[in-house]
């Protein structure tokens, strides 16, 4: 598969033309480095500055040393602030591309979903559904009863 043949998710009639831009560089970003097994999630977050942030997943060997798209996206966000400054999150948009040939929009990993939320707990994270459908959650919904870390 050529990773720009791949065909677009459009996007959802209530996604914010903002997060439409995440969802375009997300997909952008997938296309010119995908490979399979290696680099197969591509993640844009914007921070409340405006800034975009982007992050690919990095496979390892042993899966354990493999990296989400979310995570790195978060630390480069993380890196691009002053050092007292904290990390929040607007909008967080994740992709991959399904085997049809065709991107979707995913939901982060049980880990990244903690990740997130730990930082910025309301931050817009979007998602497809089991349903098929594709909305947006606070990222501290994505966790029912989820404990609550002072920073």
């Amino acid at each position: 598969m050529i990773a720009t043949d791949v065909t677009p998710v459009p996007p959802p009639a209530d996604m914010a033309p903002g997060d439409v831009e995440l969802l375009d560089v997300a997909q952008r970003l997938l296309s010119k480095v995908w490979v399979a097994g290696r680099h197969e999630v591509a993640t844009a977050l914007r921070t409340p500055d405006g800034a975009i942030h982007t992050g690919v997943h990095l496979e390892g060997s042993c899966r354990r040393s493999s990296i989400c798209a979310e995570g790195v996206a978060l630390g480069a966000a993380r890196g691009a602030l002053a050092p007292d400054a904290p990390l929040t999150v607007d909008s967080v948009v994740s992709v991959q591309i399904k085997p049809a040939g065709r991107f979707r929009i995913i939901a982060p990993c049980g880990v990244c979903r903690e990740l997130i939320s730990d930082y910025s707990p309301q931050t817009r994270v979007w998602i497809t559904t089991v349903d098929g459908a594709v909305t947006a959650m606070a990222a501290i919904d994505l966790l029912p009863e989820k404990s609550r870390r002072a920073w």
